[in-house]
């Protein structure tokens, strides 16, 4: 049987900042920014931030519980062992009914820990550049 997955908290800004370097992912009432630290430990960090955006500090403070609790029920199962995590709330976190969101979450988490494929995208014309002109 492993060990289960040490979770430890992101509580300085350089470490926020540090994951918002990362990947990013959206999913209705959450965006999750994923960085892998590189420095041989294998916790699991998590921070939670809310902007102005959502409301007043009683809105922010319950979107923010509200994603604690999914990461503390998520990241165990679906984390990456040596990496950062720092959830963000956005408009319909308070809102939304709590299956929704942890759907959000595990989609996103699930999709973070999918490293992308290095096949490049097609190229695509600029904007505009893409139209014939009569």
């Amino acid at each position: 049987m492993s060990d289960p997955l040490q979770i430890k908290r992101l509580l300085r800004r350089p470490q926020f900042l540090a994951a918002a370097k990362g990947v990013s992912e959206a999913r209705g009432g959450v965006v999750i920014q994923r960085l892998e630290r590189g420095d041989g430990s294998s916790h699991v960090g998590m921070g939670f931030t809310a902007t102005r955006k959502i409301g007043g500090a009683v809105q922010r403070n319950r979107a923010k519980r509200r994603l604690r609790q999914a990461a503390r029920a998520l990241l165990p199962d679906h984390g990456v062992p040596g990496s950062d995590y720092v959830f963000i709330a956005r408009m319909g976190t308070t809102e939304r009914a709590w299956d929704r969101l942890l759907d959000d979450v595990k989609s996103t988490l699930t999709r973070l820990a999918r490293p992308k494929a290095d096949t490049p995208s097609p190229a695509r014309a600029p904007s505009g550049q893409d139209r014939q002109n009569p």
